[in-house]
C-alpha cells in the first residue's frame, strides 16, 4: 500500500534513523507524506532525510531525546515552523530491552529506560495531541508497544512493563480524544529482523531456521517494512472508524 494514501500529510516518525522507525518513514514517503525523521542520532537520521529527497520524497531531520520534554516540544515545533501543521505521528523510539532477572534487574538502566519508551512516549503525545487539537481537525497517532506489552518475557522486566503501559496509554489518549476526531492507536511487533534481533541471535548462539517457529506461525522473522504497512494503514483514512486498539504485527505470536 504505497499509493498516495498520506497525500500532503504531515507525520513525525520517532526512532527514525534505522530499523522499523527508518522503514517507516521511507514508507510514509513513498505514500507522499511529509516526514519528519526524528532521532537522537544525528548522522544517522540526516542521512535517512536525505535519501528520502534524494529519491523524490519530502522528508526533514529533527534532532530530538525524547525523554526531555523541552526538546519533544521542539520537535513539534520544528514541524509546524517546517510544514506549517502536523496530522499525525508513529511514536517508535525505544531502547533495547533489558537482561536480568526481576531480583536482579539494573536500576540506572530501568530508569533510563522507562524514561525513553514510556515517558519519552508520553511527552510525545502530550505535545502531538496539544498541536491536533489546536488545529482542530483531528489526526492520527500510533505508539509502538511490542508482543511482549501481551505476553510477557522473561528476564526484561523494564522492557515488558513499559511496553504494558504503552498499551494502556494509547487506550487513555484514545478515549479522551476520540471527540475530537483525533485516533490513537498502537502496533505490537512480534519478531521482527532487526540489528537488534541479530544481535541477541549472535549473543544466544541462535539462528533464524530453529528460532523462528517458536515466535512465528509463518516460521519467519518479520522485516521492518511489514511494520511500517500496519502503521501506514492505521495512520491513513483507510482506518477512520478505528482507535484505542491495538494491531497486533506478530504472526500469530500471541494469540497462538
Amino acid at each position: 500500500m504505497t499509493y498516495p494514501v498520506l497525500q500532503d500529510k504531515v507525520v513525525i516518525v520517532t526512532g527514525a534513523a534505522m530499523g522499523m522507525g527508518e522503514a517507516t518513514a521511507r514508507l510514509f514517503a513513498e505514500a507522499k507524506a511529509k516526514v519528519v525523521v526524528a532521532d537522537f542520532n544525528v548522522e544517522k537520521g540526516q542521512a535517512v532525510a536525505d535519501d528520502i529527497l534524494a529519491n523524490g520524497g519530502e522528508a526533514t531531520f529533527v534532532e530530538v531525546d525524547i525523554s526531555k520534554s523541552e526538546q519533544v516540544q521542539q520537535m513539534v515545533a520544528a514541524t509546524v515552523e517546517k510544514y506549517g501543521r502536523l496530522d499525525g505521528a508513529v511514536n517508535n523510539a525505544a531502547l533495547t530491552p533489558d537482561n536480568a532477572l526481576v531480583s536482579e534487574f539494573d536500576e540506572d538502566y530501568w530508569d533510563r529506560l522507562m524514561a525513553i519508551d514510556l515517558k519519552g512516549t508520553a511527552l510525545c503525545m502530550k505535545y502531538e495531541l496539544q498541536q491536533l487539537l489546536k488545529q482542530g481537525e483531528g489526526g492520527s497517532i500510533v505508539n509502538i508497544s511490542s508482543v511482549s506489552g501481551f505476553r510477557p518475557q522473561p528476564n526484561n522486566i523494564a522492557y515488558v512493563a513499559a511496553k504494558h503501559g504503552v498499551v494502556g496509554m494509547t487506550k487513555v489518549a484514545a478515549m479522551e480524544n476520540g471527540e475530537h476526531n483525533i485516533r490513537v492507536n498502537t502496533v505490537a511487533p512480534g519478531a521482527i529482523d532487526t540489528p537488534m534481533l541479530r544481535g541477541a541471535l549472535e549473543e544466544f548462539g541462535l539462528d533464524e531456521a530453529s528460532y523462528a517457529p517458536q515466535l512465528s506461525l509463518l516460521n519467519r522473522f518479520g522485516q521492518a517494512k511489514e511494520i511500517a504497512e500496519g502503521s501506514l494503514w492505521l495512520i491513513s483514512d483507510q482506518s477512520s472508524y478505528v482507535t484505542g486498539t491495538t494491531l497486533h504485527v506478530d504472526a500469530g505470536y500471541v494469540g497462538r
